[in-house]
């Protein structure tokens, strides 16, 4: 997956902005550091790992070190999508499976209707908890304040 991250960092710009990358001798395609995914996915190199401890994405290991591929870059794209769309990882794993990463990490073409209009009941009930709590802290913070000004 060359090009832009959906973050708006290329991955040739991240290679080249550390120096360190490395190309697959089976594939031909660049491959980055855990610190090169890092700041290319936006996350900390923590997520990275547990992220692998849970089977969501496979680096190629030599040593302690871990190489990701183009597959990789396009399930954490996968992931990240899922995340924002408020899927657990549990759920994210179930829906990109062990297959292999397609060529555009479009996760939603994987829902079914009905996982969509599951989803978005969550995240109305989520958006309701929300604006709840919002309310009930102005009220504490207008009712706060006015006790400090008399």
């Amino acid at each position: 997956m060359s090009g832009m991250s959906s973050l708006g960092y290329s991955t040739e710009a991240v290679v080249a902005s550390e120096g360190k990358g490395r190309v697959d001798s089976e594939t031909g395609q660049a491959e980055l550091t855990i610190s090169q995914m890092s700041r290319l996915c936006g996350v900390s190199l923590r997520t990275l790992r547990f992220y692998e401890d849970r089977g969501l994405i496979k680096p190629r290991r030599e040593g302690n070190a871990r190489f990701y591929r183009a597959a990789d870059r396009v399930r954490m794209e996968m992931i990240m999508r899922g995340k924002k769309l408020g899927f657990t990882l549990t759920e994210i794993s179930d829906l990109i499976g062990g297959k292999g990463a397609n060529e555009t990490p479009e996760l939603e073409d994987r829902l079914q209707p009905q996982q969509i209009v599951s989803q978005i009941g969550h995240l109305e009930r989520q958006r309701d908890e929300i604006d709840g709590a919002i309310q009930r802290l102005r009220a504490t913070h207008n009712r706060l304040s006015q006790s400090a000004a008399a």
